[in-house]
């Protein structure tokens, strides 16, 4: 059964804007309203091969507090591909985006899986123009799943065409492949991940963007000088407890690391409303403190 704050969320409206970034147009979703445009911005980043709805179902649930952007970023859902993409490309992006829509203040961010990998180059090298970053399920000191994937030859690397939208969903899978038993956000974003070719249906995804060797992040998580959180999923095959051990050595113990229970990789999709929770959390005490030098 498809829950009521799912239903209500999913209709609330948006607009969907493009900026140009180097040459590429990057779409992204605004929950702003006029209620919303004095509040604090909040930047929401995706994971790999996914996009920007992704989010279009936990966007509705930060708005009391904040004005909310999703962008699909390059090679992913809605914008422009390009040549090669790069964590630092990827990162302008989100700037990009924070400054068309003309936030009132600094944002914070909240990244996935690799939007997580992007959400901490973002916070290490704009962080005077940030107000915190939230990392999600994003590992350091091991590759990001997606990439992972394609490099074993996986779907990413030669995603398939379907003559028409029922089939090519029935393929829809998650990467890593965990158990979800909410049947209503696959079907969600898997609709959202496809489109209408001369050929047929296929991803939206380039798959280019899992091409070459990702650089470490390592020095750059070290390097954050900003609120920073590190969410994971208790059951995360990609972010086991031996790997937010190191990430939190890595942030000096200045983050804090929190577990979804009963969530596995994609905890926004296992545990939902938790995860909104864990986030509200984050953001009223950013809000409501005040930060010391260390």
């Amino acid at each position: 059964m498809t829950p009521d704050w799912f239903l209500k969320a999913v209709a609330t409206p948006y607009d969907e804007r493009t900026v140009n970034v180097t040459g590429t147009p990057i779409r992204y979703l605004d929950w702003g309203t006029r209620e919303t445009a004095h509040k604090p911005g909040l930047v929401l980043v995706h994971g790999g091969a996914a996009h920007a709805q992704w989010w279009s179902f936990l966007a509705p649930l930060f708005m009391e507090r904040h004005r909310v952007l999703a962008l699909h970023l390059s090679g992913h859902g809605d914008s422009g591909r390009r040549e090669a993409y790069t964590l630092s490309t990827w990162a302008a992006e989100i700037m990009a985006v924070a400054e068309d829509a003309d936030l009132a203040g600094p944002p914070s961010l909240i990244g996935h899986s690799l939007g997580g990998l992007v959400t901490i180059e973002a916070a290490a090298t704009y962080g005077q123009r940030l107000a915190g970053a939230i990392i999600v399920d994003a590992p350091v000191r091991r590759p990001d799943p997606e990439s992972e994937s394609a490099s074993r030859g996986d779907d990413f690397r030669r995603p398939g065409t379907y003559p028409d939208l029922a089939t090519a969903m029935q393929r829809f899978r998650l990467v890593p492949g965990q158990p979800c038993a909410n049947d209503y956000l696959i079907e969600h974003i898997a609709r959202h991940s496809l489109h209408e070719t001369d050929a047929g249906w296929t991803w939206k995804f380039d798959p280019k963007v899992f091409a070459g060797e990702r650089r470490p992040v390592n020095e750059k998580l070290a390097a954050i000088d900003i609120r920073v959180a590190l969410l994971r999923g208790e059951w995360s095959v990609v972010v086991p407890p031996d790997t937010a051990d190191y990430m939190y050595e890595v942030m000096g113990g200045k983050a804090p690391v929190v577990s979804i229970p009963e969530a596995h990789h994609h905890l926004i999709l296992d545990q939902p409303l938790a995860f909104v929770a864990a986030v509200r959390t984050f953001l009223a005490e950013w809000e409501h403190s005040i930060r010391h030098p260390d």
